[in-house]
């Protein structure tokens, strides 16, 4: 399968007969879209620790 987690057998088809393009073309929408929400969070405290600030009791 070319990626993981599709929700339906058919669907999982579909992405396994897309061809490499496409695939190039999915992987760089989500590329841009974790990059904007990264840099959209750049900068900004939490109220409250989270992850491994929050384990530690920092």
């Amino acid at each position: 399968m070319v990626r993981a987690g599709q929700s339906s057998e058919k669907a999982a088809l579909i992405y396994q007969h897309s061809d490499d393009e496409r695939q190039e073309e999915v992987a760089a929408e989500l590329d841009a879209t974790v990059r904007k929400a990264m840099a959209a969070a750049k900068g900004k405290e939490r109220d409250q620790p989270s992850g491994t600030n929050l384990a530690r009791g920092e």
